[in-house]
């Protein structure tokens, strides 16, 4: 996913959109060419270009529809259900 677009919300209603430059096993994340979703509310926001996210503070990250492979989240999901119900039955 490095190098491509997202949207990050963070748990203070800020979004963020950038292109993602880099990201740790903690979800600390780099963005570069970031625009701010609210700039009235966050005009000093304007001005930066790039940043660095602490992962705790991120609520959600919205990635691209296209890049995210459903198939394989539906037969992971899928396996896990049977998974569950098979240690019931």
């Amino acid at each position: 996913m490095v190098g491509k677009d997202v949207v990050v919300e963070l748990k203070n209603d800020l979004s963020i959109c950038g292109t993602l430059h880099s990201v740790d096993q903690y979800l600390n994340m780099k963005l570069t060419d970031i625009t701010v979703t609210d700039s009235e509310r966050y005009p000093h926001m304007l001005s930066v270009k790039n940043c660095f996210i602490r992962g705790s503070v991120v609520r959600y990250v919205q990635l691209p529809a296209d890049q995210v492979d459903t198939q394989l989240l539906q037969d992971a999901s899928r396996k896990e259900v049977i998974s569950i119900f098979a240690k019931f039955f």
